[in-house]
């Protein structure tokens, strides 16, 4: 099968630091590959994934500014990709919205995995596709999807070759995520002071939330006891991840998925979150970490947490592998284009139907007709 993996122009496949979906996309590329698939990834020309690669923009671009500028980039980038793909492939998988529309004029199977928490306004215009097969990344952010046909769960995997297990642990805690209120670095820095553990944060500041870092976060940092030790790429997550004693996940919002925390079992270290979103889909109470009601709680489990590190990732090998998430799609591609075609032969079947009562030819004349329907 040959698949076209659409992803957003704005950060390479894969990431260098930040990209959760491009992660995503990258992992998913190389793993259908193995499996036999022709993988093309459309992105932006900075991309590195060992698959072929087709380009509008040459350049990464982040952060956005969220300006018409950048969602017309957005929509440029998709609707040429598409069209691109419908050439030689035969399935289109989107990850970002702008795409959909091309899906009125392509005649291919279309897979769109949603990536963003629910709401309201990209449910009704996803609702104007009712073809597409979407994909959501947790059952919570499922649930909340009832208005959409065809919808299915496909929790995201990663590649745990690139995760080094370290059963040696430092007395730190980690945070790794967008310096932004919803992800809750100001209350991670809350429960490593209450439970009287180091605390060192990992994270982008974008331009938007840079009050946020400079009031809520910046005045704490003494490059001791809390530090922040800017952006983490692959390396860097091993390294910071591996020898924490536990990764902290107090987020304020419904989280969709949420990578870091199989990133964190993957170094056999237990995440201790707040609930929200997915969490408690991720998050397996004394096995790979505790979910918490409060900072308080968390608190308390960071200063008497005693999980072993290859339980923790015994856990992420048996729930989250990549094999696991590109063995499922694969089945999803190979309903959707069987389904698609299967549309197709009786609308055919048809056609040749019609024809074959008012052709007045004869029969060799007709047997090329119908080949040509």
């Amino acid at each position: 099968m040959r698949i076209a993996l659409i992803a957003p122009p704005f950060v390479s496949v894969p990431p260098r630091k930040y990209g959760g979906t491009e992660l995503f996309i990258a992992q998913l590329a190389e793993g259908l590959q193995k499996l036999g698939n022709e993988v093309v990834v459309y992105a932006n020309g900075e991309s590195t994934v060992g698959v072929p690669v087709r380009w509008l923009y040459e350049k990464s671009q982040w952060p956005i500014q969220g300006e018409v500028y950048d969602s017309l980039k957005d929509l440029n980038h998709a609707t040429w990709a598409v069209a691109d793909a419908a050439r030689t492939c035969d399935l289109v998988h989107i990850n970002n919205a702008p795409g959909l529309c091309s899906s009125r004029f392509v005649n291919l199977p279309y897979v769109y995995t949603i990536h963003h928490p629910h709401e309201d306004g990209l449910t009704q215009f996803y609702s104007y596709f009712p073809r597409i097969s979407y994909v959501t990344i947790s059952d919570f952010q499922r649930q909340r999807e009832t208005r959409l046909p065809s919808v299915r769960t496909i929790q995201h995997g990663i590649d745990l070759s690139q995760y080094r297990l370290q059963e040696s642990k430092e007395d730190y805690l980690a945070f790794i995520g967008r310096i932004a209120p919803v992800k809750g670095a100001h209350l991670a820095i809350e429960v490593a002071r209450k439970a009287g553990i180091p605390l060192k944060i990992a994270g982008e500041v974008q331009p938007i939330f840079r009050d946020y870092y400079d009031r809520q976060i910046k005045p704490h940092v003494d490059g001791k006891f809390i530090e922040y030790v800017g952006e983490a790429d692959l390396q860097d997550k091993n390294e910071l991840l591996g020898k924490a004693r536990a990764m902290l996940f107090p987020i304020q919002w419904d989280e969709p998925f949420g990578l870091v925390q199989i990133e964190a079992m993957a170094c056999g270290t237990p995440v201790l979150a707040l609930p929200g979103g997915s969490v408690s889909e991720i998050v397996r109470d004394g096995l790979s970490g505790y979910v918490g009601t409060s900072v308080a709680e968390l608190a308390r489990r960071a200063s008497d947490l005693a999980l072993p590190a290859a339980t923790v990732r015994q856990y992420v090998e048996a729930n989250f592998s990549l094999d696991r998430m590109v063995s499922r799609y694969a089945e999803l591609y190979e309903e959707v284009v069987t389904s698609a075609y299967a549309e197709q032969v009786p609308a055919r079947t048809s056609l040749m139907t019609e024809a074959a009562g008012t052709d007045e030819t004869d029969g060799d004349e007709f047997t090329e007709s119908r080949a040509i329907a």
